[in-house]
């Protein structure tokens, strides 16, 4: 039996456990969460079980080298004062030049965190899928032939669908490759898939409000960018960042981005590679780019 504590639509960062969930985690065989601070109440409520069950974080064994951020942004006046340049200004020169970040000041050392959102780069999917396949391996021995065949054709759909993202991402216009949403998720798919540049209202917890000189400099940049559309997130409030789409005059795309989980169950947004194709064609039409439908072929 899988039980999934996160339900469809609610913030993994805000997250509250409900007394089903530790009963769950209680019962379980094999406990696959996150990683990286992203459901901070699970990663809680999974150290403080005492089941003897493996608990893994997948995040962390899928990619042991995160992208490093900012937790929560700063406003310009607070950036000069403490001599720390905008994390996303740079967030994709010389593909995160994570030794610059590492020796700047004391204060930015403090605030950069691991960016949990690993799944926007596709090849990190690939890389989780390898986690999963491998746990459950572990736990059912009798069943590995079957974990590493289904794998195995996931394995070639998500290389295909990694090769379609960039291709939609190509049309883009090269001046237009730069993406503005309302928190800092998708820093992987931003440095996988070829964009010049990004930035976001808020860091990447959506947990606190913007503050007003937030939301007067992320006006300014769009205004000097010329970025033709900025988006939304489901999981999130698009009051502040519809205000952003107003003052700076842009558009504020109809179709809200997945950067914190799947959609409904059931629908095409309900699985991986459902969200990442309504992502990547919210993204790429909004920025004047031409997104083509994604079929994956079948393995020969």
């Amino acid at each position: 039996v899988l039980t999934w504590f996160n339900q469809t639509g609610q913030d993994p960062h805000t997250y509250k456990a409900t007394t089903l969930a530790r009963q769950s985690l209680e019962q379980a065989q094999l406990v696959l969460y996150g990683g990286y601070e992203f459901e901070p109440e699970v990663i809680k409520l999974v150290q403080a079980t005492n089941t003897p069950a493996p608990k893994i974080a997948v995040h962390d064994q899928a990619v042991p080298s995160p992208i490093m951020a900012e937790a929560h942004h700063h406003d310009d006046h607070e950036q000069e004062k403490d001599d720390h340049k905008d994390h996303h200004k740079d967030h994709h020169d010389d593909h995160h030049d994570h030794e610059e970040e590492k020796t700047g000041s004391a204060h930015s050392d403090e605030e950069l965190e691991p960016d949990p959102h690993i799944w926007h780069d596709v090849q990190n999917g690939i890389k989780m899928a390898e986690v999963i396949r491998s746990q459950l391996a572990a736990l059912n021995p009798d069943d590995q032939e079957l974990y590493a065949k289904n794998a195995k054709q996931l394995t070639t759909e998500l290389e295909q669908l990694d090769a379609w993202v960039k291709a939609q991402v190509a049309t883009i216009p090269k001046g237009q490759r730069q993406l503005i949403t309302t928190h800092d998720a998708l820093g992987y798919y931003i440095n996988a898939y070829g964009f010049s540049d990004s930035d976001a209202l808020q860091g990447l917890s959506a947990e606190e409000a913007p503050t007003a000189a937030r939301v007067k400099e992320l006006v300014q940049k769009i205004k000097k960018s010329k970025v033709p559309t900025i988006f939304a997130e489901v999981t999130t409030n698009d009051k502040v960042i519809g205000t952003v789409a107003r003052e700076a005059k842009v558009k504020l795309s109809d179709q809200k981005l997945f950067a914190d989980g799947l959609g409904e169950k059931g629908s095409d947004t309900g699985t991986y590679i459902g969200m990442i194709t309504s992502n990547t064609c919210a993204i790429v039409d909004g920025l004047g780019g031409n997104c083509s439908s994604f079929a994956a072929k079948a393995a020969k």
